[in-house]
């Protein structure tokens, strides 16, 4: 009995490896027949759903929601992909997070909260190489896209302290609290306490711009 449980543990392990080693395209294949395909891939994928997000995060969007709904645009992504097109999965599947978390903000700033709802062009791309060059953009950037970049960032900068300048470009890369913690050897709480900081900073330098971001 010991021995078949095992056994099966190790073919599990075997299982997990081999799909660990595949690329996206091949996975989001076998996600629709395949559970731990789609775990391997959305587990592949979480820190670039909070990448996405997270500048949305800073102009007035709940966090815990902005992650749910660009999982939403990412399962979305798995169950539609078609590999005969030729597109890269993660170049498709940054646009239906991109284009889900939009629609999500548009949704739920409507009627609350005006410089969120203002936020929608924001180029919330993943810093990787699959990503063409005309969509990438260093993180702090990444708040605001390309129009008005510049003035707000310098806005931005200069509210910062030197610690949270340093914060932020670790919250945009996608970083959990505990990993901004452990680089720079703070408590999470900390780390908290500064995203909310830096978010409040934005929020009113947007506000008093009254910026299209």
């Amino acid at each position: 009995m010991i021995t078949m449980q095992n056994q099966t543990k190790q073919n599990h392990t075997k299982s997990e490896q081999s799909f660990a080693d595949l690329p996206d395209e091949e996975l989001a294949v076998r996600a629709n027949r395949s559970a731990a395909a789609m775990e391997t891939l959305i587990a592949r994928y979480s820190r670039t759903v909070r990448v996405c997000a997270r500048p949305l995060f800073l102009a007035g969007g709940d966090q815990e929601d902005l992650f749910q709904e660009g999982m939403i645009g990412l399962l979305y992504a798995l169950r539609s992909y078609d590999p005969s097109s030729g597109t890269p999965f993660r170049a498709y599947a940054l646009v239906c997070i991109r284009n889900k978390l939009i629609s999500a903000v548009r949704a739920a700033a409507a009627n609350k909260h005006a410089p969120l709802n203002d936020s929608v062009s924001f180029h919330t791309f993943s810093q990787d190489d699959t990503v063409p060059e005309s969509m990438r953009a260093d993180p702090e950037t990444e708040i605001i896209g390309r129009e008005g970049a510049s003035e707000f960032l310098n806005a931005l900068r200069f509210s910062l302290s030197a610690s949270e300048k340093e914060v932020l470009s670790l919250y945009l890369q996608g970083l959990s609290y505990s990993e901004i913690a452990a680089s720079r050897g703070k408590t999470s709480k900390s780390v908290d306490n500064t995203v909310q900081r830096i978010r409040r900073k934005a929020l009113k330098i947007l506000g008093e711009n009254g910026q299209t971001v």
